[in-house]
């Protein structure tokens, strides 16, 4: 039985969490429902916010299920707008921490919504900012799910990993162009510093192709759910990670460039020092980042290290 059959499983166990006290019953498919309660609260899409809803019941229990939820896992969510994920996460019987900036959605989901739902935990303002504090507080949750705003998907992403958050799995609804960097491998169009980010904790997987209809407002690029599911074993020790994640970012600075020209420019290394690093990590100086893979940017951190700040 695979993971999706088996978190149903557990739903259908947990039948009864589908009456969980506190949230309210609305149609999250009907745009004209949407519409009619952004207008009664005078509320408008903002591109501001990257904001779009997921309308397709079948999508959002797809990711809810690629979730693998259930009853007592912690789930934090990141723009849960009106609340269409957040509901089915509540239901399947997690406790959901949601980080919403917008005001009006705010007011919705607590007065609405989700305010007397004792698993439903609102933290207002920018999940960027306020992601930290709950983390230094509480740790990491079970699972990150969110349909994340275009504007700010990568960056999250990255600043979870890069402050080493690392949740055992995290689902998300991104532009397809995010996707494939994620997911991308040594050599291939899409490869970056960001996959390299993703993949030294994570391993990663496009699991659906969402169509535009999928949407309202309807975009106007595609968008796609990556499943990140963390390794037994990170491919870069815990005490050089920091600075595996410095010198990726050093390498991946200007594609068209060589490390060597990459490494010079930063600054922190001469000619010299730069050439006889990558002699002794046994990396072509005239090499470009795109066709590095992991454990070679972490043998060359290892010979950079002590030259880092």
């Amino acid at each position: 039985m695979n993971p999706t059959q088996l978190a149903v499983q557990d739903l259908s166990k947990e039948q009864s969490l589908a009456e969980v006290a506190g949230i309210w019953d609305f149609d999250y498919t009907s745009i004209s429902d949407i519409t009619e309660l952004l207008k009664e609260n005078g509320l408008y899409m903002t591109k501001k916010f990257g904001q779009n809803f997921l309308i397709s019941d079948s999508a959002l229990d797809k990711i809810r299920d690629f979730a693998l939820c259930k009853a007592g896992m912690k789930v934090w969510e990141v723009g849960p707008g009106l609340g269409a994920l957040t509901s089915k996460l509540l239901k399947s019987g997690a406790r959901v921490t949601a980080f919403e900036i917008d005001r009006g959605f705010c007011r919705i989901l607590k007065e609405k919504a989700f305010g007397n739902c004792p698993s439903f935990t609102l933290v207002e303002g920018d999940a960027l900012k306020n992601w930290h504090e709950v983390y230094e507080k509480e740790g990491a949750p079970d699972v990150i799910c969110a349909n994340l705003p275009y504007n700010v998907g990568s960056v999250f992403i990255a600043d979870l990993i890069e402050n080493r958050c690392l949740p055992p799995l995290m689902v998300y609804t991104l532009q397809t162009e995010v996707v494939k960097r994620i997911c991308a491998k040594k050599g291939e169009e899409d490869y970056s510093g960001f996959s390299v980010l993703t993949s030294i904790d994570y391993e990663n997987k496009e699991v659906l192709k969402l169509s535009n209809r999928c949407f309202w407002p309807v975009p106007n690029v595609g968008s796609s759910v990556v499943r990140m599911v963390r390794r037994e074993k990170s491919l870069v020790e815990e005490e050089i990670a920091e600075a595996f994640i410095k010198t990726s970012r050093l390498l991946f600075s200007q594609r068209r460039k060589t490390v060597k020209n990459n490494l010079r420019s930063s600054g922190i290394l001469t000619s010299d020092e730069v050439v006889r690093a990558l002699e002794k990590a046994s990396i072509d100086e005239n090499e470009r980042a795109e066709n590095l893979d992991i454990s070679q940017i972490a043998t060359l951190t290892k010979v950079l290290y002590s030259h880092l700040p």
